[in-house]
Order: C-alpha cells, then structure tokens, then sequence
C-alpha cells in the first residue's frame, strides 16, 4: 500500500491509503480469500478482442472492488523479445501494437469500477536473469518503435493513472532514475498525467528516482534517507511536493 500509511497521515489529515495487488492472472491474494483465475497476458493478446477484454477487466473491477483493491499491479507489458524470458506468460505479444490494444482495453474496463491498473515494467525490461542490474542496449530507432510504443499507445487512448518503472539499466542509466525517460518521454511528450512507481525493492537512489520523474518507492522507501538527502541539499521541497501531489491526486480518483 501507499499514501495514508502512517498513523499521523490517517489521523490527522485523513488520507487514506492505495492498496495493490498482483494481477498477472487474476488478482494474487494473500488473506485467504479466493480470487478468480483469469487468463494470463499472452492468451488475452491472442484474442485480438478488446470488447471482450475490456468485458472482462470491468468484471475484475468489480472483484477488486469486493475485497478494497484500489490498483492492480498489471497489465505487463513488456515485449516477447526471447522465448526464455520467465515472464513472458504475463505480457501479451512481440508486437507493441497488439499489447498497446490489449492493455487500453483492460485499463478502459478497470476504470468503469473506478479502480485502476499498473502499466509495467516501463521500459526494456525484456528478460528476468539480472533483472536488477542488467543494461538493455537499445537503439533509438527500436527503443520508440517496438519497446515504448504499446505504452505510448496506452497514455494516449486510456489515460491510465499509474505506470511501474522498472528494474533494469538502459543505455547505461537505470530506468527508475531516467529523467529522459520518465519526464522527457511519458509526461512531456506523451501527456502522461499520473504516478509512477517503482517496481518492489529495487536497488537504486531514492532521491534520484524522485527527480527522474519516479514519485513512490515501494517494498522498501527510506524515509530517514530521504530527509538526510533533504538536509544535504540533494533534493529540495519542491521536488518532493510535486512527487506527494500525485500520490494525493490517484488517491482522490480510486477513493
């Protein structure tokens, strides 16, 4: 979860928090509770039908409205580049043009319960071995037209509210600390309007990830660390309220 998870967030401002979940195949619940098994990315791409994906997101909307979900962690996105790669069964195609469609339609459906989902792992984040460190060599050219272009496709005819940035380095800079990428290219160019998170302890600087563009660091923000870079001079005020604005923002859309 994030936003109101802190006693003095709640009590005194009463904010409330966002509560995730998996959702690669239906949402992955942890209480005991049973969830639906839905089918996983790649047999929702092969049925190159949004009518029926978006149907059946607005019934997922629904579920994870039952058990105060506010945000499914999904759709992955993320290209088939290698038969190998251990996640693939998540994403939809080798083709953006068919993950861009497939993961509209799924947001288009969650949004009608007024919950949300996650477009991740934003971006190149093409293989699992060295997920954490491992830096995608990509070209401008193949990096536009095959590894962002679903999720450009997805700001621009879904709107969604949150985008997971993702573990990896590309062309020698991690991507959750890539101004160029999370700034430059999905809110300067593309109109992305949202929050971005980072995905589950990953390993880099909490306040370079701030100023990139990233606003939540989940599974492991340090906020001792933060306000040591805040009082070195590291990152300002400003940066960080911009960061909190947005966190606020999805917080009044899925409440």
């Amino acid at each position: 979860a994030f936003g109101g998870v802190s006693k003095s967030l709640i009590n005194r401002h009463g904010i409330p928090s966002v509560c995730c979940s998996d959702g690669p195949s239906g949402m992955r619940l942890d209480c005991g509770v049973k969830a639906f098994s839905l089918p996983n990315g790649t047999i929702i791409g092969c049925t190159f039908n949004t009518e029926l994906v978006k149907e059946l997101y607005t019934c997922t909307g629904y579920e994870m409205i039952s058990q105060r979900v506010d945000c499914l962690l999904g759709p992955g996105m993320n290209i088939h580049r290698h038969p190998l790669n251990g996640r693939n069964f998540e994403y939809f195609s080798e083709d953006p043009l068919v993950s861009g469609k497939m993961a509209a339609a799924e947001l288009r459906g969650l949004k009608k319960q007024g919950v949300t989902g996650t477009l991740k792992h934003f971006a190149a984040n093409n293989q699992e071995k060295k997920r954490h460190d491992v830096d995608s060599i990509v070209s401008e050219r193949a990096l536009r037209e095959i590894y962002l272009k679903g999720f450009e496709i997805v700001v621009k005819e879904a709107d969604p509210w949150t985008i997971m940035s993702s573990y990896n380095i590309v062309n020698g800079q991690r991507d959750s600390e890539n101004k160029d990428l999370l700034t430059g290219i999905l809110r300067d160019e593309w109109g992305f309007g949202g929050l971005v998170t980072t995905d589950w302890w990953n390993h880099a600087e909490q306040y370079l990830e701030i100023q990139a563009g990233n606003d939540v660091k989940m599974g492991c923000g340090y906020p001792e660390r933060l306000k040591k870079d805040y009082e070195a001079g590291r990152i300002t005020r400003d940066e960080l309220v911009v960061s909190a604005k947005r966190v606020l923002e999805l917080i009044l859309k899925v409440d």
